[in-house]
């Protein structure tokens, strides 16, 4: 990835990017693309069930540049049976950026995110290109259908799981490549899939609500308790100064 692009490469690689929608005009590519945000609209304008954009937040800040560069690029890890799947957005396109290239992105350093941008396009290509193929989708399709109602079921029954909790044999169907060839696979079931697909994601979205509110009042009550230890400390010196009155 440090590899330098010519000229020919850097136009073409471009003129890519500006074929996709972004929600700030490109100015400087180095700076545009520092804090990950540009970079997961891309992979979203392509595979839009990879990335959730209000998981990326606009940033100046360098922890905030890292930590959205950190949910698209932080790699796979699972278990074999109704554990965590924690699977990134870039592991999914069977992409990794090195540590230190991304700290280098972060700082918005000139030359170091154009050979990132060009081989994530190469990615994205080819994943594009595994999914026209319509003969794996067939074998596939109804497992996936069956598998979104168990998913559904179990989110409505495990609130307190994380989005992630699936089997392994759920992860490897469901990361199986779509079709997008749609005379392969019947209008009806299409929807139907979408539909449950869309009920699995609203419900995966209460679950991080509700995460988020758990541990904003777990911070909540650990700020309580040095408060209480604070002042149990400050009662038991006044008591020790009384006594020696």
């Amino acid at each position: 990835m440090n590899t330098e692009l010519n000229e020919e490469t850097l136009q073409d690689l471009y003129a890519w990017i500006d074929t996709v929608p972004l929600s700030r005009p490109k100015r400087n590519i180095a700076r545009d693309f520092s804090d990950g945000v540009m970079a997961a609209e891309v992979v979203k304008c392509f595979f839009p069930r990879l990335v959730e954009l209000h998981n990326y937040i606009p940033a100046n800040s360098t922890q905030q540049k890292l930590s959205n560069w950190g949910t698209l690029n932080r790699q796979v890890g699972f278990c074999i049976y109704l554990y965590c799947v924690f699977r990134k957005v870039f592991s999914k396109l069977n992409f990794h950026v090195p540590e230190e290239v991304i700290k280098k992105i972060v700082l918005s350093t000139a030359g170091v995110v154009e050979p990132v941008l060009c081989m994530l396009r190469d990615k994205i290509e080819e994943k594009r290109a595994a999914k026209s193929s319509p003969d794996t989708q067939k074998a596939w399709v109804q497992v996936r259908f069956k598998l979104l109602d168990i998913m559904v079921i179990f989110s409505l029954n495990k609130m307190y799981y994380s989005q992630y909790h699936l089997t392994f044999e759920m992860w490897l169907v469901l990361n199986s490549p779509p079709s997008s060839n749609p005379s392969s696979v019947d209008p009806a079931v299409h929807l139907l899939m979408d539909e449950k697909e869309q009920a699995l994601l609203a419900l995966q979205e209460t679950v991080e609500i509700l995460q988020m509110k758990v541990n904003r009042l777990e911070h909540l009550v650990q700020l309580k308790d040095l408060r209480i230890e604070d002042l149990t400390r400050h009662l038991e010196r006044y008591k020790a100064r009384a006594n020696m009155k």
